[in-house]
């Protein structure tokens, strides 16, 4: 059990993993709830025995708060220990050579070796941080590391707090504390709040819950999802494809959007294969729905393949793919959930693309798209460039 070298004040959930072995400990607790003032201590703890820490936030903007921390810390034991604090290089140096450092996960964290990393609002920070750097520095000498921090959907911080339940991870242990397990809470000041906020937003920032759907794109997936997988074409009825090219590292995704009933009635994903034999497929498709429309991407090899097809009888439109003309036609498409406008098939790469399907504002205040490292998004965009032929935004003709 970790014995507490200096007067910490930590109440019982604090202390819950604060006294935990685990090496890796995954907390997800609400607003208020004291996490920064436990990473804090924990990185004082490591630093006293004159290891070195790294207190890591999502953006330099955020590191105040781990830095406030350990500020408050170093002032309250400031009779007891001789801390130093290089606001230069935003380090604390303590007297046996200990040190803890303040980083943020979007600039370079090479660097010696690790006892401790703490990462806040973890879930905000990308996959890659962790596993590409933190986790290789605490290598050598077997460090420890707590991911802390309010859910945002079911993202890789979820993944990791999962590991913490499940037994075949024993270097893993988590905890789901709600802002009111804090003694120090007014319980009507949190009753306050979730009179003005949102069930979801409330559920996910003070009930500490990761909520399906919440901090991606789309809501309402699942309630979209028809029971068959695909269909077949019907007399009287009008399709648009949607086509999002690919080829080595990506996936080509074909989308056949019923406009009569605003459902999407097939799909065709695959790789690794010769255009010529993928502008095949879409013939041989395009051959059984007869659609009046294909919108497909111009961009990379895109241009000449659409005026291929063009030539070859098709009835094609281009699509320029930019940050502009991408928000557009996924705002579309997101909107077409949030109403329940769309239907579409049960497939399971399409359901879990939606689902984890991305948006992060940029220091401009635009939104940038995308899929969470390690995964695709070609048929998102498929489904996308589809859904304008049924009202949405304007294509680019060529």
């Amino acid at each position: 059990m970790r014995a507490i070298e200096i007067p910490i004040s930590l109440h019982d959930g604090q202390l819950e993993v604060w006294n935990s072995k685990a090496r890796f400990r995954v907390l997800s607790a609400g607003r208020r709830w004291g996490k920064t003032w436990l990473g804090s201590a924990l990185c004082f703890d490591c630093a006293l025995r004159g290891g070195r820490a790294w207190w890591i936030a999502p953006t330099y903007g955020d590191t105040h708060y781990g830095l406030r921390g350990l500020t408050e810390l170093r002032y309250q034991t400031r009779d007891l220990v001789n801390v130093e604090y290089r606001a230069g290089d935003r380090c604390f140096l303590f007297p046996k050579g200990g040190e803890v450092w303040i980083k943020s996960a979007n600039n370079s964290l090479r660097g010696e070796g690790l006892n401790l990393a703490i990462l806040d609002e973890a879930a905000y920070i990308q996959e890659a941080a962790w596993t590409k750097a933190i986790r290789p520095a605490l290598s050598d000498r077997e460090g420890d590391a707590m991911f802390i921090s309010t859910p945002a959907g079911r993202n890789w911080f979820w993944r990791y707090w999962q590991r913490g339940q499940d037994p075949e991870y024993p270097d893993f242990q988590s905890w789901q504390f709600p802002t009111l397990t804090n003694p120090f809470i007014n319980p009507q000041e949190i009753k306050t709040v979730e009179r003005e906020l949102t069930e979801q937003v409330f559920s996910q920032e003070y009930l500490a819950q990761f909520i399906e759907d919440f901090g991606g794109v789309f809501r309402r997936v699942m309630d979209a999802v028809d029971d068959c997988e695909t269909q077949t074409p019907v007399d009287g009825h009008e399709y648009v494809f949607g086509v999002d090219w690919g080829r080595h590292n990506d996936f080509t995704a074909i989308t056949v959007l019923d406009t009569t009933t605003k459902s999407l009635v097939y799909l065709d994903r695959f790789t690794q294969i010769d255009y010529a034999i993928q502008t095949g497929r879409l013939k041989a498709l395009a051959q059984t729905f007869q659609p009046v429309q294909i919108i497909a991407e111009l961009n990379s090899m895109g241009e000449p393949l659409v005026e291929q097809l063009i030539a070859d009888g098709l009835p094609m439109s281009g699509f320029q793919t930019t940050n502009a003309s991408k928000e557009e036609a996924i705002r579309a498409l997101e909107g077409a959930f949030e109403r329940r406008e769309i239907r579409i098939i049960g497939d399971k790469v399409l359901i879990s693309e939606l689902q984890a399907y991305e948006q992060n504002k940029t220091a401009s205040g635009r939104f940038t798209f995308s899929a969470p490292e390690g995964m695709h998004d070609d048929t998102v965009m498929s489904l996308a460039l589809a859904w304008q032929g049924d009202g949405g935004p304007a294509v680019y003709e060529l």
